[in-house]
């Protein structure tokens, strides 16, 4: 009796040991089947980060099937209207005057302009320009009496290209430049009744006008 109640006290019974054995056992099960869940919900995270990344791959793969680098002709609204073709370059003489690749100085005119008046500064060696062809200049326009300029292509660094002859320009470039040879570098002196008339309404410059044209070619 006296070791039974003795080996109580000390905590060391048969029974108690089977319920620690028990209760270590239970606390093991326990831990093994969290793992198992871990585990688990770890596996199936990765499964469907791999399912989201192929099927992602695929969505970008098709679109970038898809896009195709636009033609000009794509681009463009269908119902803008079409661009007018530009004419082709002029061809300019090989042997053209140097004088002629820098804007000139034109100066005042004296005396009263009664007539359309023609001088050659410079004579070029090319065909001599005829009625209906397109032309292709440089010029300067400035009033005869102080010569203040009111037009230039030089300002633009584009030639004018334009029928000559025909009536779709003043009168005194139509009469004083059918002839000229291409290549060639004229003074055109026009009373008001060959340019814009007297009136400047319409912002037009009035008055007899001096212009220095160069013809760089005829087609």
């Amino acid at each position: 009796m006296s070791e039974r109640v003795q080996n109580r006290s000390a905590g060391q019974s048969p029974g108690t040991k089977a319920e620690r054995r028990l209760a270590a056992q239970l606390a093991a099960k326990k831990a093994a089947e969290a793992r198992r869940r871990r585990q688990s919900i770890l596996g199936a995270g990765v499964a469907v980060l791999a399912v989201a990344l192929l099927v992602g791959g695929i969505v970008w793969k098709s679109r970038g099937d898809d896009v195709k680098p636009a033609s000009p002709a794509a681009s463009a609204s269908p119902t803008a209207p079409a661009e007018p073709t530009a004419p082709p370059a002029p061809q300019l003489p090989a042997d053209i005057d140097p004088a002629l690749k820098t804007k000139p100085t034109v100066e005042a005119g004296k005396g009263e302009l009664k007539k359309l008046t023609v001088t050659t500064l410079v004579k070029g060696k090319g065909p001599a320009v005829k009625a209906g062809q397109q032309i292709t200049t440089n010029y300067v326009g400035v009033f005869y009496k102080d010569a203040k300029e009111f037009d230039s292509s030089w300002n633009s660094g584009q030639p004018a290209t334009f029928p000559i002859g025909v009536g779709q320009v003043i009168p005194g470039w139509d009469q004083g430049l059918v002839g000229v040879p291409v290549g060639s570098r004229v003074q055109l002196d026009i009373p008001a009744e060959l340019a814009y008339g007297n009136d400047a309404s319409g912002g037009r410059p009035a008055g007899p006008l001096r212009f220095v044209v160069d013809v760089l070619a005829a087609q």
